[in-house]
């Protein structure tokens, strides 16, 4: 997969429900931990942005021993769209195997957070 970058913002419209969602039984539906993992070793900053989080890009991930940049969100249910901003560098999840097209004539990365 190639790197895209871009140096602006990405603008997404937000998940429409943002209070958690109740299951037929009216108990609400739990939030997730996602995990994601981004291997620069040499980076000298990562940040993960996306929907969930209003693209803040202002949050570092971070790093461990390894080169491995790591953030945990805990996310409702649905579908959100993510990239990561290395060292001020669009980049794709090279893990990721949903992509969207964006405003800017690039790709979003997609997670899908099951029930």
């Amino acid at each position: 997969m190639a790197i895209v970058t871009n140096r602006e913002k990405p603008t997404i419209q937000k998940p429409e429900a943002t209070a958690p969602k109740k299951s037929d039984n009216s108990t609400p539906i739990k939030r997730r931990r996602i995990n994601f993992n981004f291997s620069a070793p040499e980076a000298s900053n990562v940040v993960l942005v996306g929907d969930f989080n209003d693209w803040d890009y202002t949050k570092t991930m971070k790093k461990d021993k390894d080169g491995v940049w790591r953030a945990r969100i805990d996310l409702h249910p649905g579908k959100y769209q993510y990239r990561y901003l290395v060292d001020g560098e669009w980049q794709n999840d090279p893990k990721c195997e949903s992509l969207q097209p964006n405003e800017y004539g690039t790709y979003n990365c997609v997670v899908e957070v099951s029930n």
